[in-house]
């Protein structure tokens, strides 16, 4: 695989696979956290607006993270500087409670903006030299599997240390991956040293100063500004305080790379303005495509049937790698306030607690000792699960109310597109070479757009599940999940590896870490809006229309694509003359 290639490829691939192993560990089981009972216990609402923020500030950090590694830090020290904060902030998330929740998160945020541009920087870099130009696309598509790799391992650890264990150890297994990334990373520096080069600042850039007073500065006011005014003026925020914040707070910073294009030297400006272009348009595609992380982590939870064929389960139960569901949940309030006096999840009847008088309660799905509580003077009604309020009749009654069934735990749904990714990487690498001997291969751009288009059909599949299950009445067969990340995986091949190729190609040398960061900048945006996408979802009583916004915005981004191709090309073939 690395044949040809750089030698400092593989140090870079692993590095990245451990990094994206608990990056995608935390992020799949992130959603789930919150709304658990014995996690955060928030509202769906509330968790996919913090899930969008959090995702959103991930790729907003690495502007911060590129501009200092080109002017100040270097490359290989930002990423050894990021990598153990990140490592920290997993560590923090391992304690239970909201204490410790916010500095976990700000930790992985500014860990990931140290880490992600750089990295990505450094594999471009590695291909500067004549003899390896030609490789930098299957150099990315090679790079971008280690990251699948990763991403894929980390949800079957994930489902089996929290099962097993509880939430904490699982988020400490993400810490352990981060930690286990930069050990390898430091050990493979002779082979990378090389690619760690600096370029010196020109008249036309922008000074540190000028950057923390016409950037910083401007952001956090920008900031405040979108959380308090919306409210002052309007009675109301525009979407949720924290979106309106952080979509004030970029503005700043969007109007930041726009001047860089406005007093770029004639040379510069052709390429400024390609990348700009192609950031402005693959916002769409993050918008869809991290929908995985709680859209579509909500389908796979209450709307996927996840009952196993009995050979199965007793495979995945040994491995703990199922969660135990019951059919009704109990709500225990006291008659005179009418409020709950839980203090713990209610999942669960004891057989027999009729005899005693006791309600039992289970602490969570992998507790073996339950606490009982007497109630008299207090009301005991019974709901259905939220997994059992879509289920066919017939089998919800063949469900005894006092027993729990096993389903496949939802955060390995998580590891299908990883898989696919790690599947297809070679066939599409294959593909691209196919096409370059035939003097027949796509450009960059091109690549992207068919990326989009590819994304567009993916909402599709969606679109039937949701037809199939009578509009979400009946479980969902998860064969569509499969096939929905099936066809994403395809575009996200065409466009990811690709767009961190063209910002390679298209950066002046001097600015690459920060034009990178100018693509987590647009990555940045599409994940917040896929936040607040994701936060419409109880908004739709048919969810069809839910899955045809997102084809929509895809088809458009893709049609912008296809419709610069020409004058895009242009540009690159004169850069790559220059």
């Amino acid at each position: 695989m690395f044949k040809n290639h750089p030698k400092g490829l593989p140090v870079l691939f692993f590095a990245e696979m451990w990094e994206r192993f608990g990056f995608y560990l935390m992020l799949g089981i992130f959603v789930l956290y919150m709304t658990a009972t014995d996690g955060l216990n928030k509202s769906t609402t509330e968790a996919s607006d913090i899930y969008g923020t959090y995702i959103a500030l991930v790729y907003l950090t690495p502007f911060l993270g590129g501009l200092l590694a080109d002017r100040v830090l270097g490359y290989i020290k930002s990423i050894i500087i990021g990598g153990i904060l990140m490592g920290i902030g997993y560590f923090m998330l391992a304690v239970p409670g909201e204490t410790l929740f916010w500095p976990a998160l700000f930790f992985v945020i500014f860990g990931n903006g140290f880490f992600k541009p750089n990295i990505s920087t450094l594999v471009g870099n590695l291909y500067s030299k004549k003899e390896y130009a030609d490789l930098k696309d299957s150099g990315y598509n090679i790079f971008y599997m280690g990251i699948n790799i990763g991403a894929f391992i980390c949800n079957f650890i994930a489902a089996y240390m929290r099962n097993e264990f509880g939430w904490g150890y699982a988020f400490a297994a993400a810490g352990v991956g981060m930690f286990i990334g930069v050990g390898w990373f430091i050990l493979g520096i002779p082979k990378i040293k090389e690619a760690d080069v600096k370029k010196p600042a020109q008249k036309e850039d922008a000074s540190f100063t000028q950057l923390f007073v016409q950037v910083f500065i401007p952001a956090i006011v920008f900031a405040l500004v979108g959380y308090f005014g919306p409210k002052a003026v309007l009675g109301h925020s525009l979407f949720s305080p924290s979106t309106d914040a952080f979509l004030f707070a970029s503005i700043p910073i969007v109007l930041y790379y726009f001047s860089l294009w406005v007093r770029a030297s004639k040379e510069d400006k052709g390429p400024i303005a390609a990348l700009l272009s192609i950031f402005a348009v693959v916002i769409v595609f993050w918008a869809i495509f991290h929908q995985n992380g709680a859209a579509l982590t909500i389908w796979a939870r209450d709307y996927t049937g996840r009952e196993l064929p009995a050979s199965v389960e007793s495979v995945a139960g040994a491995l703990n790698l199922t969660e135990s569901v019951s059919k009704y949940e109990l709500a225990v309030t006291d008659p005179a306030t009418g409020k709950s006096v839980a203090e713990f999840p209610l999942i669960y009847v004891k057989p027999g607690a009729s005899d005693d008088g006791k309600i039992y309660y289970k602490l969570s799905s992998t507790d073996k000792q339950y606490s009982s509580v007497d109630t008299t003077g207090k009301t005991v009604t019974k709901e259905l699960t939220e997994y059992f309020r879509v289920y066919d009749k017939e089998k919800l009654a063949s469900v005894p109310d006092d027993r729990e069934i096993k389903l496949l735990s939802t955060e390995l749904f998580q590891s299908i597109n990883p898989f696919f990714v790690v599947f297809l990487t070679p066939v599409v690498v294959g593909f691209w070479a196919f096409t370059r001997r035939k003097k027949k291969e796509p450009s960059t751009p091109g690549k992207i757009g068919l990326g989009l288009f590819i994304t567009a059909l993916s909402t599709t599949v969606m679109m039937l599940a949701v037809v199939f299950s009578g509009n979400a009445t009946d479980k969902s067969s998860a064969m569509w999940l499969v096939g929905t990340y099936f066809v994403v995986t395809i575009g996200e091949l065409c466009l990811s590896p690709m767009g961190l190729s063209l910002v390679s190609k298209l950066s002046p040398q001097r600015l690459t870490a920060l034009m990178m960061g100018g693509w987590f900048l647009s990555t940045s945006i599409g994940n917040k809006l896929s936040g607040v996408l994701s936060g419409l979802w109880d908004t739709y009583d048919n969810k069809v229309y839910f899955f045809l916004v997102n084809f929509i915005g895809a088809f458009i981004a893709a049609a912008l694509i296809f419709f610069m191709l020409k004058w895009l090309k242009r540009v690159m073939a004169e850069h790559m003359k220059s």
